[in-house]
C-alpha cells in the first residue's frame, strides 16, 4: 500500500481533499486563529489553481487544513492551521507528514515554508520535523505594529524519509 493516499484515516481522524463546500468552515478556522487571516477568495483561488488543499476531520468535524503548491522540484507549504479546540492532538504534525509525503511522491526534492518568529509553537513543530532556517523575508507578515519578518525554512525530501 502506498504511503500517500487520497484519504488517511485512524483514530477518528481523516485527511481528505478540500471541497468548495468546506471553504466557509476553513475561513472560520482561519479567522479564529489569525489576526490577519487569508480571505475566502484566497482559499477559493488555491482550489481553482490546483494546489494540494486538504482538510483534517476529527470526530467527523472539520478540525483544520493544509495547503501546498508543488512545482520545479519544490513544495511550498503555504498554510497549515488547526482549530483551537483540536490543538495539542498532533493534527498539525499529521497534516504536515501527509503534505510532505505527497510532495515526495510528486517528485519534489525539497519543501519550503515561512513562519512568524513569534509563532513559537509552529516554529518548534517545523524544526522537530527536520526543517532548518535558510533565510529571512523582511517585513513579510502584516502585524499589529506594522510588519513582521518571516523565517524561511527548508527540509530536504529524501526518499522514504519521514
Amino acid at each position: 500500500m502506498s504511503s500517500v493516499k487520497q484519504e488517511v484515516e485512524s483514530a477518528s481522524v481523516a485527511i481528505r481533499p478540500m471541497h468548495e463546500l468546506d471553504v466557509p468552515v476553513v475561513v472560520d478556522i482561519e479567522r479564529a486563529a489569525y489576526q490577519f487571516p487569508w480571505s475566502e477568495g484566497i482559499f477559493r483561488d488555491c482550489l481553482r489553481v490546483g494546489y494540494v488543499c486538504r482538510v483534517v476531520e476529527a470526530d467527523s468535524a472539520l478540525a483544520g487544513y493544509g495547503i501546498m503548491s508543488v512545482g520545479a522540484g519544490e513544495a511550498h507549504i503555504l498554510n497549515v492551521c488547526i482549530a483551537d479546540e483540536y490543538r495539542g492532538r498532533g493534527l498539525a504534525r499529521r497534516v504536515l507528514v501527509y503534505l510532505l509525503e505527497r510532495a515526495r511522491a510528486s517528485g519534489m526534492h525539497e519543501a519550503f515554508l515561512e513562519v512568524r518568529p513569534s509563532n513559537t509553537a509552529a516554529a518548534h513543530l517545523y524544526k522537530s520535523m527536520g526543517f532548518e532556517q535558510v533565510g529571512v523575508r523582511r517585513g513579510y507578515y502584516q502585524a499589529a505594529a506594522g510588519r513582521e519578518d518571516a523565517a524561511v525554512l527548508r527540509r530536504l525530501l529524501l526518499p522514504d524519509a519521514k
